[in-house]
């Protein structure tokens, strides 16, 4: 047997080669079911999403109104999704992280969800959002 499978539970006989696989697998191999990953068509929105913030939004950082990378718009707006409800640790030189979500560990439905969410902050915030480019 291969060291890896992956079986998409699409239809009945995806999930019978995967039953079959699992009763062929020597004992100490793992199963992991879980939601798939967000897809690429997702990701591409996101971004194009993010660069509108920061091309058309200034934002309070570190007590001065300045514009930040879509990276950063990424940190502010998963935290915000989140309810803020992050923890924030001590730097190691005394400053602070914020210890955030990570959008790359999202399913493909709560990422449609975050998406959701950063286009209606978007329309609150009165970001421009090109209807050709957003469309996911």
């Amino acid at each position: 047997m291969a060291d890896k499978r992956r079986f998409i539970l699409a239809h009945a006989e995806a999930r019978r080669r995967a039953i079959e696989c699992i009763q062929r697998a020597p004992d100490g191999h793992v199963v992991e079911v879980r939601e798939p990953t967000r897809n690429l068509e997702q990701n591409a929105l996101l971004w194009v999403l993010l660069t509108a913030f920061a091309e058309q939004l200034d934002w309070p950082v570190n007590g001065r109104m300045v514009k930040m990378s879509a990276e950063d718009w990424k940190d502010v707006l998963s935290a915000a999704f989140r309810r803020e409800q992050n923890r924030v640790a001590m730097g190691v030189d005394g400053g602070m992280v914020i210890l955030g979500l990570r959008t790359s560990k999202m399913g493909k439905r709560e990422f449609g969800e975050f998406l959701e969410f950063v286009q209606s902050v978007a329309v609150e915030r009165g970001v421009s959002l090109e209807p050709d480019e957003v469309s996911a």
